[in-house]
């Protein structure tokens, strides 16, 4: 960004911005947004507060579109440097995280844009929008919900789950998602060390999740892992004898590895990202588990014997996850939820030949999309692969049967009310079971 270094060490909270900044600009441009690590920022409240600022500008991105809009008569300026980020992240500060003070929000964009050469000139026009900004800000907080989704989108989710359900989902998007743990045994005692209470079967749910993972009691024991509880439902259906050769398609970051290897299978994790890989890795020696772990594509690989069971949680839109990935909204399209609808049925195919007869397939992906989910699941069953659907029983998701849809497939989304004790919502997930003649 043509940044001045010298400015940004000797003014307190500049060099967070401008990180911020920085990652918010990636993600506008059409990036996943990936939380700075330690690595990147090793003091950990200003790890929080740059992860903080940029989240907030991300879930409130439909909201700064129309006010951004609203503020800058003739759009955002042409080569502008860092600009519009350091106005969303300033914006996105004055308006939804007053406790911070609209101070720090108008001096430190104010001393970005000087830090920054391509975007020096644009000073006073900061300055101004943001003092505007000030002037009409009970008017911009009280925005439309409607504006925080794209409009296609909102449109279609209006049809398939109702309004009711899409006013739910744009509180969620705001209010962004709790911290969920699989336990990797029956232990009362780290519940209550946690300050957890149960959500479903062995997720719980911890209150304070602006603690650090890596800090909570039991993590460095490997006695949980981070799950959320919709992701976890999948692998517990797969119900086979314990040690099944499983395999999961699309294994990493390795919570569904996990979890098979917990119901004592013989698991093979398959995923096609070596780096991914070498993470599942991690977390699966930390947890004291151990699976066959290859690196190569579903669609190519060939295993030798068959499998009893597969879980394919497949590459997928995402916005079942939008509380935690707010940007997947505005990334996707009707194209791109149509190519990934075409590459789920090409993996489909593979992983119904690396069946035995009798095996089981879970089917399993993070969106909201019907013709990712629901759609993929009639279209299976009269494809000739001679695969049937075993419907879900409600005792097979702890008695919740809100999830569960007429034909026997489960559906979760933020607006339903998880059944444990901390209740709350889950991710969007889609998961079908069948059964190969």
């Amino acid at each position: 960004m043509g940044l001045s270094l010298a400015r940004s060490k000797t003014t307190p909270g500049l060099a967070l911005r401008q990180q911020a900044a920085g990652r918010l600009a990636e993600v506008l441009k059409g990036a996943s947004f990936a939380p700075f690590s330690a690595s990147e920022m090793a003091d950990g409240r200003d790890r929080a507060l740059a992860n903080r600022l940029v989240t907030t500008a991300l879930r409130r991105h439909g909201h700064l579109n129309r006010i951004v809009a609203h503020l800058l008569d003739r759009g955002v300026p042409a080569k502008s440097g860092s600009f519009e980020a350091i106005l969303r992240i300033s914006l996105a500060q004055l308006l939804w995280l007053p406790e911070l003070g609209d101070h720090s929000a108008l001096f430190l964009a104010g001393e970005a844009m000087r830090a920054d050469a391509k975007a020096q000139h644009l000073g006073k026009l900061m300055n101004a929008v943001l003092r505007r900004a000030q002037k009409e800000a009970a008017q911009f907080r009280s925005a439309p919900a409607e504006l925080l989704f794209p409009d296609a989108l909102r449109e279609k989710w209006g049809l398939t789950y109702g309004s009711d359900a899409v006013a739910a989902f744009a509180v969620a998007l705001t209010e962004g998602a709790p911290l969920d743990l699989t336990l990797r045994d029956d232990d009362p005692a780290l519940v209550t060390a946690l300050d957890a209470a149960a959500v479903l079967a062995d997720s719980v749910r911890v209150i304070d999740r602006d603690r650090a993972v890596s800090e909570l009691p039991g993590y460095a024991e490997g006695r949980f892992w981070v799950q959320d509880a919709a992701a976890a439902i999948p692998a517990r259906l797969l119900d086979l004898p314990a040690g099944s050769r499983v395999l999961d398609i699309g294994a990493a970051p390795g919570g569904k590895t996990a979890q098979l290897c917990k119901a004592g299978y013989a698991v093979t994790a398959l995923d096609s990202d070596a780096d991914r890989m070498r993470r599942l890795e991690g977390n699966l020696s930390r947890l004291g588990y151990a699976a066959e772990t290859v690196v190569a594509d579903a669609l190519t690989y060939q295993p030798g014997p068959v499998f009893d069971g597969i879980v394919l949680d497949a590459p997928c839109s995402a916005t079942g996850i939008f509380r935690r990935h707010p940007e997947v909204i505005w990334h996707r399209d009707a194209a791109d939820i149509a190519g990934r609808a075409v590459l789920q049925r090409k993996l489909l195919v593979a992983a119904a030949a690396m069946l035995k007869p009798g095996g089981t397939l879970i089917y399993c992906v993070c969106s909201l999309e019907p013709e990712e989910g629901e759609q993929q699941a009639k279209w299976l069953v009269s494809a000739g692969f001679k695969l049937s659907l075993v419907p879900v029983e409600v005792g097979g998701i702890g008695g919740w049967a809100e999830a569960l849809t007429p034909r026997g497939t489960v559906r979760t989304h933020p607006a339903l009310q998880a059944p444990g004790d901390k209740g709350g919502t889950l991710d969007g997930f889609f998961t079908a079971r069948f059964r190969k003649g």
